[in-house]
């Protein structure tokens, strides 16, 4: 690293610094959405595979929890792989499915952090929903950040899960269609969330530029605050993370009102 680089890097620290003394904990987001974006055009930018991207963003994320867990923020949803990423090549979703199962252990075991998954647990190999099982379980009793693992993820998907689990629900308990029709209301189609009774998001963060939600949650931010960053995700910095906090902080959430 050159004197230059270095010099930047010692600016950067204390920028992050100054807006992390000014950070107000009472206006930090409490559930943050992260649409982890850029990682094969990270790669491709300095040369490397599109493997060495999807690793580098995945080695991100438990630096970007501990982000979190230093402002208060109580629940994020990190989006891993969506519906759509199952059309990519073989040869790219195969590791790309190694690394996401990897990075489940690893939140798993870092003893911080309680897992929940979110996605259609059908669509994935036999070993990853163990898997993810297995991380939900051993972490049920951690009084940590919830980290909501989206995996398999699609946000029409997930509406459309929802219906069917309250059709079945009405089902077992005998109700009739004309009673269900009736009793149907938004507070009862979000019980059947992947999310269930958890917050909504109050920010989404979606790194590499790009502007649009891509089907994320689409039924649970519809009252969120959206910041998009130009940065890749495996270039994600902690100033670039504050500066998210203090765009939130300095918006004023009406919500219709």
């Amino acid at each position: 690293m050159n004197l230059r680089d270095k010099l930047r890097g010692l600016l950067v620290r204390l920028y992050a610094r100054r807006v992390e003394g000014h950070l107000d904990h009472a206006q930090v987001p409490k559930h943050i959405g992260v649409i982890m974006d850029g990682n094969r055009r990270w790669a491709k930018a300095a040369g490397s595979s599109t493997v060495h991207g999807h690793r580098a963003g995945a080695e991100k994320i438990e630096e970007f929890l501990g982000w979190c867990s230093e402002t208060d923020v109580e629940v994020v949803t990190l989006w891993l792989l969506s519906t759509d990423n199952f059309d990519r090549p073989q040869d790219e979703l195969g590791p790309l499915l190694g690394i996401i199962e990897d990075v489940v252990r690893t939140l798993a075991g870092d003893g911080r952090w309680r897992v929940h998954h979110v996605g259609t647990p059908d669509l994935l190999p036999p070993q990853m929903q163990t898997t993810l099982k297995e991380a939900e379980e051993a972490t049920a009793g951690i009084d940590g950040i919830l980290v909501n693992v989206a995996i398999g993820y699609g946000g029409r998907q997930e509406i459309a899960d929802a219906v069917r689990s309250m059709l079945l629900d009405a089902q077992d308990k005998g109700t009739s269609m004309e009673d269900l029709a009736e009793a149907v209301d938004v507070d009862m189609i979000g019980r059947h969330l992947y999310t269930g009774a958890q917050p909504d998001p109050d920010l989404v963060i979606r790194t590499s530029g790009e502007q649009r939600l891509s089907g994320f949650m689409l039924w649970q931010t519809a009252h969120s605050e959206y910041y998009f960053c130009e940065v890749f995700w495996p270039a994600f910095r902690k100033v670039d993370f504050l500066r998210a906090l203090r765009d939130y902080a300095a918006r004023h959430r009406r919500y219709g009102g």
